[in-house]
């Protein structure tokens, strides 16, 4: 008997159409013969399936079940694929724990940890397996001074949501004048903000996943800005100004070095599903650092992770199927 799939997408942040791409990519690549199914749409003020004629159906949230053509659809498993609140912060997942329905992603713990940026570094730092950026982590509401921030952090700096992803509200700041500024911008999308020492250096990516019977470590991504972009904001992710070689022309000894720290994260952070690790690489001092780690990375047709394991011959059909294998094991 096939098993009924719900692809959850949307979400409540900025991140929500690009939530809407993937979510749509994973439901055209997944094979209808093999699953049933149902796309699954999350926003703030309702929750609603999709037929195939994209008309809505209405969804229960009390059971997280699916009301169409007078039946009624359980769901066997939900492929996440929300990225920011509330799907890659662990809202959703402690809801189908409490369900009992099983996910593609990580847990309630390592989801909510993951996702802000500000205690994952302190935690990896901890882990004493890589170098983390020097950052301050600000709150709404709580007092801060920009000066001591720059005189501690130098300039350029980095100014982000500590809770948000794809580069939202992300600030270079390159002078004292435009800190403010930028902290405000950072706190129309989270009340936490992260203040971040600049690494000058190249940009990498490494997406990991664990199926039934093997880890799989794919080749390293290097992401290259074009177009007058100074780093990965979102218009270089999502509008074309960057180039993404996979496999990254780079030493093989920098690239071991990503593949076996994406791996040891993966387990240390105790991750599950499709995970993607991101790093700046210091050319002139030859050190790695932490980043950031996606739990629910893009799955969209020019997403990084998608290109990473076509590179080692795995389509987007077969990634998809493993991960609702291994999640329903």
């Amino acid at each position: 008997m096939k098993k009924n799939i719900a692809i959850v997408m949307g979400g409540y942040s900025g991140e929500h159409d690009i939530s809407i791409m993937s979510g749509t990519q994973v439901y055209q690549c997944i094979n209808a013969d093999l699953y049933n199914r149902y796309r699954v749409v999350v926003e703030r003020d309702r929750w609603f399936g999709l037929d195939d004629n994209d008309c809505e159906l209405p969804l229960d949230r009390a059971d997280f079940t699916l009301h169409m053509g007078g039946e009624t659809v359980r769901f066997d498993l939900a492929f996440i694929l929300i990225h920011g609140n509330p799907g890659e912060n662990g809202v959703l997942q402690g809801y189908f724990d409490m369900l009992g329905i099983p996910y593609t992603t990580c847990g309630f713990y390592t989801s909510a940890l993951t996702f802000n940026k500000a205690y994952c570094n302190a935690v990896v730092r901890e882990f004493g397996v890589i170098k983390v950026a020097r950052s301050f982590h600000l709150f709404e509401k709580q007092p801060y001074d920009c000066q001591q921030m720059v005189d501690t952090l130098g300039l350029p700096l980095f100014v982000k949501p500590a809770a948000g992803g794809s580069s939202v509200a992300t600030t270079k700041v390159k002078s004292l004048e435009q800190l403010e500024p930028a902290i405000r911008e950072a706190f129309t999308e989270d009340k936490e903000v992260l203040v971040e020492q600049f690494i000058k250096g190249r940009e990498f990516d490494c997406g990991v996943f664990r199926a039934k019977d093997k880890k799989y470590v794919f080749p390293v991504t290097e992401i290259i800005p074009t177009g007058g972009h100074e780093f990965f904001d979102y218009d270089a992710k999502y509008n074309g100004f960057s180039n993404e070689v996979t496999p990254a022309q780079v030493e093989e000894s920098v690239s071991k070095e990503i593949q076996e720290i994406s791996s040891k994260l993966y387990d240390m952070l105790n991750c599950e599903g499709i995970v993607r690790f991101d790093y700046l690489y210091d050319v002139e001092k030859s050190e790695l650092y932490f980043m950031e780690v996606n739990t629910i990375p893009g799955q969209s047709p020019e997403s990084i992770v998608p290109k990473e394991a076509h590179a080692v011959g795995i389509t987007p059909t077969e990634l998809y199927h493993m991960a609702i294998e291994a999640a329903l094991r």
